[in-house]
């Protein structure tokens, strides 16, 4: 037990955090967009897994890190837009949609592994490529900040470079405007020119993008190589951070990184022998808990405005 102690009380903790943040940052992040857009989208479980079989069969068979990345954007972007046109166009149910591009996601990526490589669980066989890590010239060798905040993969700086780029979009930019409008107000967003469903789909896109890089740090960054469904409800947590950070960058990645910790601090128990489903268990029961968290202050919020208005009405009517 000491020894765990030790280890949450040290860097290597910290880089730890950073390293299982990474995907739920970026994936929080698209999911962000898109709930400003005023959709509700739950697939991006498949979007990350579709960039993470991408990616590794991409840059296996042409031995180039830019096919890889192009072919794990491509393949996640895919699933983007097909939530898009059943959801944006069609006018299907979006739960639905989500929850049958999450189950095409799962089988559709073995089976084109197996139509591939005659693998059916991993991607072992295949030799493919992995993200490059980066060290930070002067700041590499500055002691104990240097290990904080050099040496990560290039996809973690991209991460977290995400989240003031998302602020920037949505606050700063015509764009931005447009998908807060769209979320806010359809209908007074589309009586000023602005198409609702142009505007979605910019947001789809994007917010694909970032899914797609979240999904290929699973497999060419995190590990060298992809296995059957391997984002393990990282999706779903991303999710979780964007509602609990209230649809705002900053919170949303602090709720990010305290799921990346919970995940850590799992990680770390492996070393005193603790059953493997407890582990598992851990990131998920964190989720559970900073929504019940949440849930029980709005809920107090909404009683106290209750008892306001009632209060108020009270006085006006004594008067």
């Amino acid at each position: 037990m000491q020894s765990v102690i030790g280890y949450i009380l040290s860097t290597d903790f910290i880089v730890a955090i950073l390293r299982m943040s990474t995907p739920l940052i970026l994936c929080s992040m698209g999911v962000l967009l898109v709930r400003k857009s005023g959709v509700v989208c739950i697939s991006f479980e498949s979007m990350m897994l579709a960039a993470a079989f991408g990616g590794v069969i991409g840059s296996a068979y042409s031995q180039n890190i830019w096919v890889g990345i192009a072919t794990g954007v491509a393949f996640s972007e895919m699933f983007a837009m097909l939530f898009g046109y059943f959801v944006l166009v069609l006018k299907a149910n979006n739960m639905l949609v989500s929850l049958a591009l999450n189950t095409l996601g799962s089988g559709g990526t073995i089976f084109m592994l197996y139509a591939l490589t005659g693998d059916r669980g991993s991607s072992t066989n295949l030799l493919s490529l992995c993200f490059p890590t980066i060290d930070i010239p002067l700041i590499k060798d500055i002691p104990v900040l240097g290990k904080i905040l050099s040496g990560y993969n290039l996809i973690t700086y991209l991460a977290l470079l995400s989240v003031p780029l998302v602020y920037v979009l949505l606050m700063k930019t015509p764009l931005g405007l447009r998908i807060r409008a769209v979320g806010e107000d359809e209908g007074a967003a589309e009586s000023l020119g602005t198409s609702p469903t142009k505007i979605r789909f910019i947001a789809l896109l994007i917010a694909g993008l970032l899914a797609g890089f979240a999904g290929m740090y699973m497999s060419m960054g995190y590990v060298s190589y992809f296995t059957r469904d391997m984002i393990s409800g990282r999706g779903f947590i991303a999710i979780a951070a964007q509602n609990l950070g209230g649809s705002m960058p900053l919170p949303t990645l602090l709720w990010a990184l305290v799921f990346g910790a919970s995940t850590a601090i799992a990680n770390a128990f492996q070393a005193i022998n603790l059953p493997p489903e407890f582990l598992q268990m851990f990131p998920y029961a964190a989720t559970v808990i900073g929504l019940l968290i949440v849930g029980i202050n709005i809920n107090k919020k909404e009683k106290q405005s209750e008892r306001k208005i009632k209060e108020k009405s009270k006085e006006s009517g004594s008067q």
